[in-house]
């Protein structure tokens, strides 16, 4: 049974990473434990560590130290091999992977990236260590500049290459194909490539293969003048700005890098103003050669302006600058997360993954892991997609979340608020959105606007409730987004980061109500804890409940945990565990626990316990041996909010859980509160839970 795969290529600017992300997040979704690791890596500088290992462990939130994640740097290697010594390096590489492997449930080798010197020696290489580790293949080409004769000649030598030394080539990807051309390059290959090797084409992202403003900076080693905050603005198109202002402009094209020498104070000043203008395309940043930074009174200008770009001062003439910034090769780094879930998008929209996961392993992890879970949460809302409504669009985190949910592509968005002022937010982060998939509504301009007061009244008229009342509660964004629920014009909600939870839930229990076989509505967290995910409830809504609600609490929750993957074994947590325990509070618990045993005898439940008694196995066995819930608790009921709210804020800090929700439970449509100090992650990991939910629906 294969624990590992090993990615390599035939060529350098093969678009690897696409791959490496993509198998990557897939795999964490199969297995407990995914590690990392690159038997050989570029020299690095001292203080820095390398490019590739740095955006995966980051990015996936690895817990593999840098050092345990590459064997050799490409120089040593040479001078290895140059005294004889390749076996040594060998030896290595099998050490320090064998050494990850036991740690791990499955590891992903990234091969080498043909470039610098020794590139002549790298095919073999790569062969070398996939044979001696004993580990399957997936091949990776590129499209780039090549006919489809030379493309498939190239690709099919490659998989002999490994052939020959008895390596198994489970796959061959082909990247950065022109669209058009996909079918006739994995028809050319399939026809004389094995049946059971799965071949799959990408065709080429231009977001992806565009260079950003931070990888100019590093490479020129410029000096930032203005916009550090935009450097990850991607770089479309470049040219330089040697002509008359007023001819320029006729050239300027979308996310455009200006090159000028650093005294054109009028074509300096004239683009950036295009780039104000509706009228011209926008552009990514201004590069200054010559090392002529502009005068103070310039300076003091740009300083004044409402928008920005980065615009850089360098050393050299103009010629050489864009050389040398034409001779760029795009990679993924660690903190532009666009590109990454771009990547993975990607990698899961053209790879034939449900073959490939087969292929690759038949690893099913006991339990569920945080990493496991998080992965299928994106994986189904992703199947059945559904819309969901932002109506706190005047929130930066609500908008940063919106462009990464649309980079993601799972689900619909719409977004509450005022168009103008969303653009202006859009400029100072930074951030982009695509106003034809991502819908902009201010109520009181919405032509649902009368129908949704109109809606309202007939719904609420017996409470005493106008239409001009009506109208007045359809320009709240709270009502609105909810009512765009209960109309089906969207799946769910999710609101909260700006406003108070009963402003969240009020227009939820008036309208969407609760379901039939449902009194009460109530929460629960999700806990991804370092081994397990845990489901807390009720932690946000219940100050007392009854034993009745406590029970109805309990089945909801056991409900959810099978929603989402997770076997529920439900505990009924007290101050005491099992008969010993007397008083009201320890009462409670044990009739709740007892109206749930009568309503739902399928559940595994325990109750009253402690906390300790119902999630460590020694403590469980202790104090309740013949318990089918003691030690091995997957869902935690609290008595009330008071110890629910406290208990699941001092797991989280004092672990480091993530804890998403709260999600609620009981609503006729999914309705989702944040908290006010929600971060950006927070938020979309409550929209997709939404999108699940609203998928149950």
């Amino acid at each position: 049974m294969n624990k590992a795969i090993y990615i390599a290529t035939s060529e350098h600017n093969s678009g690897k990473s696409i791959i490496t992300l993509g198998l990557m997040s897939m795999l964490i979704g199969k297995t407990a434990k995914v590690g990392y690791f690159r038997p050989i890596i570029e020299d690095f500088e001292h203080g820095k560590i390398d490019n590739h290992i740095e955006t995966v462990i980051s990015h996936f939130k690895l817990d593999i130290a840098f050092e345990d994640a590459y064997a050799i740097t490409k120089s040593k290697l040479i001078k290895k091999k140059n005294k004889g010594k390749l076996g040594e390096v060998l030896d290595l590489i099998i050490e320090k992977y064998k050494r990850l492997e036991e740690q791990c449930d499955f590891v992903l080798v990234e091969g080498t990236s043909f470039s610098g010197e020794g590139t002549v020696i790298e095919l073999d290489m790569n062969v070398l260590i996939a044979k001696n580790l004993g580990i399957p293949t997936i091949i990776v080409g590129t499209g780039i500049d090549k006919t489809l004769e030379e493309l498939i000649d190239g690709l099919h030598l490659t998989y002999n290459s490994y052939k020959q030394k008895e390596v198994e080539v489970l796959a061959i990807i082909v990247n950065k194909v022109i669209d058009q051309n996909i079918k006739e390059v994995t028809a050319g290959l399939k026809a004389i490539l094995p049946t059971e090797v799965i071949v799959n084409a990408i065709p080429l992202i231009p977001s992806l293969d565009n260079p950003t403003v931070k990888e100019i900076v590093d490479v020129l080693d410029a000096k930032i003048l203005f916009g550090e905050a935009y450097l990850n603005n991607e770089v479309g198109h470049f040219s330089v700005g040697a002509m008359q202002l007023h001819n320029y402009l006729l050239h300027l094209h979308e996310n455009a890098l200006v090159i000028t020498p650093g005294d054109r104070a009028d074509l300096i000043l004239g683009v950036l103003q295009a780039n104000e203008s509706a009228n011209y395309p926008t552009i990514s940043g201004i590069v200054l050669t010559g090392n002529i930074v502009p005068e103070e009174s310039i300076i003091k200008l740009i300083e004044g302006l409402t928008s920005i770009v980065p615009i850089l001062a360098v050393e050299g003439g103009t010629y050489g600058i864009t050389n040398k910034i034409g001779n760029i090769k795009s990679q993924i780094y660690a903190d532009n997360t666009l590109k990454i879930e771009t990547s993975i998008n990607t990698f899961d929209k053209y790879i034939d993954t449900e073959n490939l996961a087969t292929k690759l392993s038949a690893f099913e992890a006991e339990g569920m892991t945080p990493k496991m879970f998080q992965y299928n949460l994106v994986k189904r809302a992703r199947k059945h997609r559904k819309h969901i409504v932002l109506p706190e669009g005047n929130d930066d985190r609500i908008l940063i979340a919106a462009s990464r949910l649309m980079a993601m592509d799972v689900v619909d968005i719409s977004i509450i608020g005022n168009k103008k002022q969303i653009e202006s937010k859009l400029i100072e982060l930074a951030i982009t959105l695509d106003f034809s998939k991502v819908a902009i509504i201010n109520p009181i301009e919405s032509s649902k606007y009368d129908e949704y007061a109109a809606t309202y009244y007939e719904l609420r008229k017996n409470k005493n409730v106008t239409i001009a009342m009506a109208r007045d509660l359809m320009e709240d964004v709270s009502y609105f987004g909810t009512m765009m629920v209960y109309k089906g014009d969207a799946d769910g909600m999710v609101s909260g980061a700006a406003h108070t939870t009963q402003h969240t839930i009020l227009p939820a229990l008036q309208f969407i109500k609760t379901k039939p076989n449902s009194s009460v509505v109530s929460s629960v967290f999700f806990m991804c804890l370092e081994d397990r995910v845990s489901v807390f409830g009720d932690c946000a809504i219940n100050p007392n409940p009854t034993a009745e609600q406590l029970a109805e609490i309990a089945i909801s929750s056991a409900d959810s945990s099978m929603a989402f993957g997770i076997e529920p074994k439900v505990a009924m947590l007290s101050y005491s565990s099992g008969a010993s325990g007397k008083g009201d509070e320890v009462d409670k618990v044990r009739k709740a626990t007892q109206i749930v045993r009568e309503k739902r005898p399928d559940l595994k439940i325990e109750g009253p316990i402690q906390y300790d008694a119902a999630v460590d196995k020694m403590i469980g066995l202790s104090k309740m041996p013949n318990s089918e819930v003691a030690g091995q608790a997957s869902v935690l009921i609290f008595p009330d909010l008071n110890t629910g709210n406290n208990t699941y804020k001092a797991v989280q800090r004092e672990t480091g859980a993530l804890a998403i929700g709260p999600m609620l439970q009981g609503l006729n449509k999914p309705v989702n509160d944040l908290s006010r100090g929600c971060t950006v992650d927070d938020i979309i990991n409550t929209v997709v839970i939404t999108a699940i939910q609203a998928q149950g629906l």
